[in-house]
């Protein structure tokens, strides 16, 4: 088992139409005062609520404005779009847009992350459409459109943080023969994303349990607990911060196991700073992964311990539980059921019930938050 099924799906409701009347607003301008111009950490989830309905969104939407500062907007390529477009102006831009004013109205700024690979299962390149299927990233088709969306967002929204990949050493693992060929492709697309938005910083996430060699039923390619640097630093210079995933209940039985220098490595190999991109523990057991509520606390505890001083964002998956049944059965009747199960992992991972229910690690998240 890889540790790409270890990533959620993180799905926009396509209800997000309905509130903008089907017309794209004018996207709310950043702040005057900005979270990111701060010392502090910024601090966020996923905007993906329990249900796939316009008022479970704009439910999660207020909570995240209460208990964070961010959203981070993940999003697959919708490459029929973007291949032989610049400016391709795809449905998805549209929701986009709504989404990031209905933010903005709540106080909430965007991190954007632009994945190219399946969510849940890192070894595919998300649905290709017939043009480019069976490409890789040395096909010119995917990498146009690869580069054509990412500069179309930073052109639309100018973020401050634009990422073009998400835990992408999982795809290094798998491919090792088309890695180098991301790699070309992120310095293209990073220069490109400069001229356009100078400002933005730009990096890739990778999925730190993995990358430290530390998942004990994955196939470790080095020694325990000796990460793969190569992994990262094969983007260097042109990485402007470390950005990791961790889900580390796939490592430890309690999160308070977890060892006081499980992350700071990083803190030794980079002087540049860092961020959570997503993580979490569940608060019960999923089979075959344990969870309680105080292994939520725990987890908050160590990454705070251990990287807090140095973190710019700090990205929990989900505010709310999802409903994973719901989450499923759309996933199933998509055309994905032989991936569809894994959602059921991340079922209890929020900081509050789906139903509105604060768990006690909630208030840990407020303290780590406001001290």
């Amino acid at each position: 088992m890889k540790t790409n099924l270890l990533i959620p799906v993180i799905a926009l409701v396509f209800a997000i139409l309905a509130c903008g009347g089907g017309q794209a607003p004018s996207v709310t301008s950043n702040p005057t005062v900005s979270v990111f111009d701060s010392a502090d950490t910024a601090y966020g989830f996923f905007p993906s609520p329990p249900e796939l309905t316009a008022e479970s969104l704009i439910a999660t939407l207020d909570g995240i404005s209460e208990h964070g500062d961010v959203i981070l907007v993940q999003r697959a390529i919708p490459w029929g779009d973007f291949i032989d477009r610049p400016d391709g102006e795809a449905q998805d831009l549209l929701e986009l847009k709504n989404l990031i004013t209905m933010a903005g109205q709540r106080g909430l700024e965007p991190i954007f992350v632009v994945d190219p690979l399946n969510g849940l299962d890192r070894r595919q390149l998300s649905p290709l459409p017939p043009k480019l299927e069976g490409g890789n990233f040395s096909s010119p088709g995917i990498r146009t459109a690869f580069k054509n969306y990412a500069i179309t967002l930073a052109r639309e929204f100018h973020p401050r943080y634009i990422g073009l990949a998400s835990e992408i050493n999982t795809y290094a693992d798998a491919h090792p023969e088309d890695f180098p060929n991301f790699v070309s492709l992120y310095r293209e697309t990073y220069e490109a994303i400069k001229r356009e938005s100078p400002e933005t910083q730009v990096f890739v996430t990778f999925q730190w349990d993995d990358l430290n060699n530390a998942i004990p039923f994955d196939a470790i390619d080095g020694e325990p607990f000796q990460p793969k640097w190569e992994q990262i630093e094969v983007f260097e210079p042109q990485l402007d911060i470390w950005a990791i995933s961790s889900y580390p209940f796939v490592v430890f039985e309690r999160a308070a196991d977890i060892p006081p220098d499980y992350y700071t490595p990083l803190l030794a190999r980079t002087d540049k700073p860092l961020a959570v991109a997503e993580g979490g523990v569940n608060s019960r057991p999923i089979e075959p992964f344990p969870g309680t509520p105080q292994d939520q606390i725990d987890h908050l505890n160590a990454v705070d311990a251990q990287l807090g001083e140095r973190l710019e964002f700090w990205i929990q998956l989900v505010l709310f539980d999802i409903n994973t049944e719901f989450y499923r059965d759309f996933l199933a009747e998509n055309g994905m059921e032989t991936t569809a199960d894994t959602i059921l992992w991340f079922g209890a991972i929020g900081l509050l019930e789906s139903d509105g229910t604060p768990k006690p690690a909630l208030e840990t998240w407020d303290s780590i938050r406001n001290q």
